[in-house]
C-alpha cells in the first residue's frame, strides 16, 4: 500500500517551477520503494466539459467538470534514504496549468490520485475515476509562467572552472607596497600576520592560471580593511593599498578578460569592520550619531567601560557577525544603509566590469535587500553572476528574485564524508548526492558552485589524512558533476593545511617553488579541467547510478555518454559490470586508449576510470 503521509509536493518551489519561459518542471516524492510508476495528470485549468463553468461554482456540482487533463509519464529522477523522487517537464499551451499525480503501487498495482487536498483511490469504476480526474479544486495550480519570475542564470557559469584566491597569501608582486610588519613569504600563517600578497602578484601569475585551464577568478575581499582576510571592511569604495589599490585591480580585470577569465568579488554586506568611519562615528557619538540606525544596537554606549578581555562577547550592546566584536552587523533594512551598499554593488560592476558577486553570510541579510541588489546588478550587467554563501538548504533565496545559485556545501559535505573521512558507505553517499541536487531546480544546479575546500575549511588532502589518492577521487567526483567546480589556490599542487583553533595552515602562502609542488597532482587536475571542457555531457541534469557496492565502496555512475568508475577502497576491488558495459568497446577519456571490458572489472586501490560509450 502507498503510504499517503509520505507523498510530498509543494507548488511554486523546487517541486514546481518554471525552468524557462515556456517549460514547467514538476517533481514529487513518494516513500522509497513503494511506487512503480507515476503519471502526471496535467492541463489547462480553463478547459471544461460542455456546459461551461456554470458561474464558476465548482464545489458540489456534478453537472460539469474539468476536461483539460492529459497524462505525462514521470521519470524516477533519484532516490534518497527515505524517498523516491519523480520528475517531468511539461510545456503548457497557455502558460497556465493545474495538475495532480497518478501513482501505481509496486506490489498491488492499485492506483491512487494524489491531489492538493486529498488522495483518491482510482478503481475499475470509470465514472468515479472520471469524476476524480475532473474535480479541479483537488489539483495543484501553477497559475501562470510570468517571464519576470523565471530564474535566468548566466549561461557562461556552467562552463567555468573557478580558482579561489586569498589575495594576501597568493603572490607578492610588489614588495614595496607590503605592510610595514610583513613577514617573509612562507612564514607560519597566523590570524593577524601578513605575507605581502597583492593583486600585482595575481597578474604576474595569470599565465600560470591560464595554462592550468582556469576561466574564473573568485577573490576573497579586496577592499580596504585591517585584517589579512579583509572581511572587516573599512572602505568599500577602495581597494586595499597593500593589494595595489584600484590601479592594480583595473589592470587585473583587463588582463583576466583578455584571457577569457571572469572575475568575481566577495560582497561582505552583512557586517563591517570596527575601524570603519561609519562605526567609529557611532562609537564616538552614540545616540547622536547619524549612523546609529545603520547597525543593530541594543544599548549605548556600544562599548562597555572596562578592559576588552573582560567583555561578554556573547552579550554585547550591538549585534555582530557571530560573536566577533570587530565585525558589527549592518542594518540593511535602514534606507540610507541600504542605498549606500547598493551604490557599492553598482560601482564595481559599472566602473570595473566585474562578472560576479559572491555574497558573504548571505542568509543573515534580509531578503528584500537581495531583491534590490539583484535589480541593481542585473540592470547594469544582466549576465553578472550572483552567488550566495549558504551552508544549508537555501531554496528561499532561489525564487528568481535574489541569487543565481549557491555554494554547494551539501555536496562538499557528502564528498568529504565518503572519500576523505570514510564515514559513509557507497549507498548512503548516493543518497546524500541525490539530495543535494533534488533540493534545487535544475536551472539552479546548472550554475551551482562546487567546491572541496576554501578559506573557511581545512584543505581536502589534510582532511583525507594526507592521502592524495582520496583527494584525487574527491576532485574527480566534483569535476564530473553538474555546476561549476572551484579549486582553492594551491589545491592543484597538493597543498595541505588544517583549519583549527589556533591554526591558519589552510591559509598558508602559495608555494611557487616548482620543486616543492606536486607536479603529478597538478597534471591530474589539468586533465580533469580539460575533460570537463571537452565533454559537455558532464552537464547532464541528472546522475545515473549504474553500480553501487553493497560491501565495497565501489561506484559506477553516468552523465550523458560519460561513465565514471571508482574504487574508494585501500585495496583493489573486483566487481560486476552492468550489462550495458560488458563486452562493449569504450574509450578511456583520461588515457585516450580504447578497450573492451569483460563482465567484471578490477580497479586498484583508490583507482578510477572515466570512459565514453
Amino acid at each position: 500500500m502507498i503510504t499517503r503521509s509520505s507523498l510530498i509536493h509543494t507548488a511554486k518551489s523546487a517541486f514546481s517551477y518554471a525552468n524557462d519561459k515556456e517549460t514547467l518542471h514538476i517533481r514529487m516524492r513518494s516513500a522509497k520503494g513503494e511506487v512503480e510508476k507515476v503519471t502526471l495528470w496535467i492541463g489547462d485549468p480553463y478547459k471544461w466539459e460542455e456546459g461551461g463553468l456554470d458561474g464558476g461554482n465548482l464545489e458540489g456540482s456534478d453537472a460539469y467538470g474539468w476536461s483539460g487533463g492529459e497524462e505525462v509519464e514521470m521519470e524516477l529522477e533519484g532516490s534518497t534514504e527515505l524517498y523516491d523522487c519523480w520528475f517531468a517537464a511539461y510545456k503548457p499551451t497557455r502558460k497556465r496549468t493545474r495538475y495532480g499525480f497518478i501513482l501505481t503501487d509496486k506490489e498491488s498495482q492499485e492506483k491512487l490520485l494524489f491531489g492538493e487536498k486529498k488522495c483518491v483511490p482510482l478503481t475499475d469504476d470509470q465514472q468515479a475515476n472520471s469524476k476524480a480526474l475532473s474535480h479541479l479544486s483537488n489539483f495543484y495550480c501553477f497559475p501562470y509562467i510570468n517571464p519576470a519570475d523565471v530564474l535566468s542564470t548566466p549561461e557562461w557559469v556552467k562552463d567555468t572552472t573557478w580558482y579561489q584566491i586569498f589575495p594576501e597569501r597568493f603572490a607578492n608582486g610588489r614588495p614595496g607596497i607590503s605592510p610595514a610588519n610583513v613577514e617573509p613569504w612562507g612564514s607560519k600563517p597566523t590570524n593577524d600576520n601578513f605575507m605581502g600578497g597583492d593583486l600585482w602578484g595575481v597578474i604576474d601569475h595569470l599565465d600560470y592560471l591560464q595554462e592550468l585551464g582556469i576561466t574564473g577568478l573568485y577573490f576573497c575581499p579586496i577592499f580596504f580593511a585591517n585584517a589579512n582576510h579583509k572581511y572587516d571592511t573599512i572602505d568599500y569604495m577602495q581597494v586595499d593599498p597593500h593589494f595595489g589599490g584600484k590601479e592594480a585591480f583595473k589592470a587585473l580585470v583587463e588582463a583576466a578578460h583578455k584571457r577569457g577569465m571572469k572575475v568575481m568579488l566577495d560582497a561582505v554586506f552583512n557586517h563591517i569592520g570596527n575601524e570603519s568611519p561609519l562605526w567609529l562615528d557611532v562609537v564616538e557619538n552614540g545616540e547622536k550619531s547619524k549612523y546609529k540606525d545603520w547597525f543593530w544596537i541594543k544599548d549605548f554606549p556600544v562599548y562597555p567601560d572596562k578592559p576588552l578581555e573582560t567583555w561578554d562577547f556573547t552579550n554585547l550592546n550591538y549585534e555582530t557577525f557571530g560573536n566577533v566584536h570587530t565585525m558589527p552587523k549592518l542594518n540593511t533594512e535602514n534606507p540610507e544603509c541600504r542605498a549606500y551598499l547598493l551604490d557599492v554593488a553598482r560601482y564595481w560592476v559599472e566602473e570595473f566590469d566585474i562578472d560576479g558577486w559572491r555574497l558573504d553570510v548571505a542568509n543573515e541579510v534580509d531578503h528584500q535587500f537581495w531583491r534590490d541588489f539583484r535589480k541593481v546588478v542585473k540592470s547594469i550587467k544582466p549576465d553578472c553572476y550572483i552567488l550566495g554563501e549558504i551552508w544549508h538548504e537555501g531554496m528561499a533565496w532561489l525564487q528568481g528574485d535574489q541569487y543565481d545559485s549557491l555554494m554547494n556545501y551539501p555536496l562538499t559535505s557528502a564528498i568529504k564524508e565518503f572519500f576523505a573521512f570514510d564515514n559513509t558507505d557507497a549507498r548512503s553517499f548516493t543518497y546524500d548526492v541525490n539530495n543535494s541536487y533534488l533540493n534545487y531546480p535544475r536551472n539552479v544546479n546548472a550554475s551551482i558552485f562546487n567546491l572541496l575546500e576554501s578559506h573557511d575549511t581545512s584543505r581536502i588532502i589534510s582532511e583525507a589524512g594526507g592521502s592524495k589518492d582520496k583527494a584525487k577521487l574527491s576532485y574527480l567526483f566534483m569535476f564530473t558533476q553538474i555546476g561549476s567546480p572551484c579549486i582553492y589556490y594551491g589545491g592543484e599542487i597538493g597543498m595541505e593545511g588544517y583549519k583549527a583553533m589556533g591554526s591558519e595552515d589552510h591559509r598558508k602562502c602559495m608555494e611557487w617553488d616548482e620543486s616543492k609542488q606536486d607536479q603529478d597532482f597538478k597534471t591530474f587536475i589539468q586533465s580533469l579541467i580539460n575533460l570537463r571542457k571537452e565533454f559537455t555531457d558532464l552537464q547532464a541534469p541528472s546522475i545515473q547510478w549504474l553500480h553501487v557496492g553493497k560491501q565495497q565502496k565501489t561506484l559506477i555512475y553516468q552523465r550523458g555518454n560519460v561513465i565514471v568508475m571508482m574504487n574508494n577502497e585501500s585495496s583493489e576491488s573486483t566487481f560486476e559490470l552492468p550489462e550495458e558495459l560488458a563486452h562493449k568497446p569504450v574509450k578511456d577519456l583520461l588515457t585516450y586508449k580504447s578497450e573492451e571490458f569483460e563482465s567484471q572489472i578490477t580497479l586498484p586501490a583508490y583507482g578510477y576510470k572515466v570512459i565514453q560509450i
